[in-house]
Formats: C-alpha cells, structure tokens, sequence
C-alpha cells in the first residue's frame, strides 16, 4: 500500500498537484478546486500536529472500526466522504496558487514527520504507518475528485 512517506509517492502526489488550476473541475462532491485544496491544507496542518481538532464523539464509538475498514486494502476513498465542519471551506475563491504551494510545502514536511501522539478527530489515536497510508488515500482521493 502506498504511504506518503515514501519519498516517490510524495513526487508523485506533488506533480499531480501541479496540474491542478482555474479550470480544474470535480467528478463529484459540492467543493471547487480552491476549496479543496485549501480543506487538504488544513488537513495536512492536522496531520502534521501544527493543529489539532476535537474528537467527534461518534468517531469514539466507530473511529477503530472506520479506519480498520479504510485501511485493509488499496481501494480508494469512496465519493462524497463526510469530514468534519473545521475541514469545510466556505469561501469560494482565493488564491489558489499560493494554496498549492502551501499544500506542496506540508506534503514534503513528511520527509521528517515526527508527530508520534497523533489523534484523528474521527479514528482517534493513529500509528505514523497508518497515518502514511491514510494521508495518501486522502490526497489521492481528492485529486483523483478534480482528474489529477
């Protein structure tokens, strides 16, 4: 499965990135191509422990059993995937290149992620092997959203 501490899965993921702009439409989901690549900054932030979110309280009754389920294969994240009201991004437009260099930024931090305490707002406690697998499958999610 891929992680996205693998130093080519990041090159990957960046160069998908960069080929995302202004026209880039989704296959599916309410957000346009700014919105989600901000909503992926955020996530990153997260991640990275530079911010941190409270526990959904249905994520403590279902969080180990979700993120089981996600993680037992190399399937992708199913189309229109709830997340939290913190990842929802209102404001429809901005400037959409500084994002992507915000987002390609955080995604090369993983090179030296050391947030060994990482707690998911939905799965809660998470291993770094989980969280490599699962920031992939979340990256590729939405870029596979917008066909990068």
């Amino acid at each position: 499965m891929k992680t996205i501490f693998d130093k080519a899965t990041r090159d990957e993921l960046i160069n998908r990135i960069h080929t995302l702009n202004e026209g880039s439409t989704a296959q599916w989901g309410k957000m346009n191509v700014y919105q989600m690549v901000k909503h992926c900054t955020l996530c990153e932030e997260m991640y990275l422990g530079k911010k941190k979110y409270k526990r959904a309280f249905i994520g403590r009754l279902f969080g180990k059993i979700g993120l089981r389920n996600l993680l037992k294969d190399e399937s992708s994240l199913k189309p229109n995937s709830p997340t939290s009201a913190a990842f929802i991004i209102k404001e429809n437009d901005g400037d959409l290149a500084s994002e992507k260099t915000k987002w390609i930024s955080l995604i090369e931090e993983y090179a030296t992620y050391s947030n060994t305490d990482f707690i998911h707002w939905f799965f809660g406690k998470m291993t770094k092997e989980q969280v490599g697998y699962f920031v992939f499958k979340h990256t590729d999610h939405h870029l596979r959203q917008f066909n990068s």
